[in-house]
């Protein structure tokens, strides 16, 4: 049985119908204090699979409630997917003082699962936070399916160089097109170039990928850049698309044509689904 959170009722929804796996009908509370409260109905499932995407401290409480209600329900088995994971970006304490806070978030998710698959963490090895670990689901391939089939010479760039890989996943599932990505040369001490590090980008259609795109103030400067050197159009692919503030905005006037994200967060731009991914580790 699946149980979707309520920022991800729509890859819950898709995952039971690629699994043929009930869905759950869970309602969510808040209280005049603040405090919340899901409820998960009458049922007694075998293996119940939670669907997260953690992206407030409220979703991660909520996800906590939604692991032990299913076990309360009389689940034997309760597996996590955390389809975008909150907190995963601070991976080690970067000053004296710091939390690792990714690890304090896995192992709290951690007691109230059996196994936890996670989509496209920032680092793999934050999986190694999870007790047992976590498996990491690489998502990034659908981002080929909504792309035109008539891109012009596509090129595939990565936003630095240890992200090549993930540029290459798209490049390689849309079937065509050639990946680079961009370097960041330093100009004076508070001024940053930003460049494509060899590909010509004049008269292509350019797909920057990123696994999640946050504020958009370093990918519209990157965009700017392809702008200023013709390049034919920018189209612009992430995994995880948290969009804060008025990051479209800055995406859209930097000269971006077309946005696409998966639903590990449901926004307007969320327009392919991994539940498919997902579904090859359950």
């Amino acid at each position: 049985m699946i149980f979707g959170g309520s920022s991800t009722q729509s890859l819950a929804a898709a995952l039971s119908e690629v699994l043929d796996d009930e869905l759950a009908l869970v309602d969510y509370e808040r209280f005049p204090d603040g405090e919340l409260k899901v409820n998960v109905g009458d049922v007694a499932p075998d293996r119940a699979i939670v669907v997260a995407s953690t992206a407030s401290s409220d979703a991660h409480v909520e996800c906590l409630q939604l692991q032990d209600a299913a076990r309360e329900a009389g689940a034997t088995e309760v597996v996590t997917v955390l389809a975008y994971m909150g907190y995963a970006r601070q991976d080690e304490a970067f000053e004296a003082g710091d939390p690792v806070s990714a690890r304090a978030v896995a192992r709290a998710i951690s007691t109230g699962s059996d196994r936890v698959l996670t989509v496209n963490p920032h680092e793999t090895a934050i999986c190694e936070f999870f007790e047992p670990t976590a498996t990491a689901v690489d998502g990034a391939g659908v981002l080929a399916d909504p792309l035109p089939d008539d891109l012009d010479d596509p090129l595939f760039l990565a936003p630095d160089e240890g992200a090549c890989a993930l540029a290459e996943t798209v490049r390689d599932a849309y079937g065509r097109g050639a990946t680079d990505h961009f370097v960041k040369h330093r100009v004076s001490g508070d001024e940053v170039e930003v460049t494509p590090s060899d590909a010509a980008v004049a008269d292509r259609d350019v797909v920057v990928v990123d696994d999640i795109v946050a504020t958009g103030s370093t990918m519209s400067e990157s965009i700017a850049v392809l702008r200023d050197r013709d390049a034919a159009s920018v189209s612009v692919a992430t995994v995880h698309p948290l969009f804060a503030g008025n990051a479209v905005t800055k995406l859209r006037r930097a000269g971006v044509s077309r946005i696409v994200g998966t639903d590990t967060l449901e926004r307007p731009q969320s327009v392919v689904s991994v539940a498919p991914v997902i579904a090859e580790h359950l």
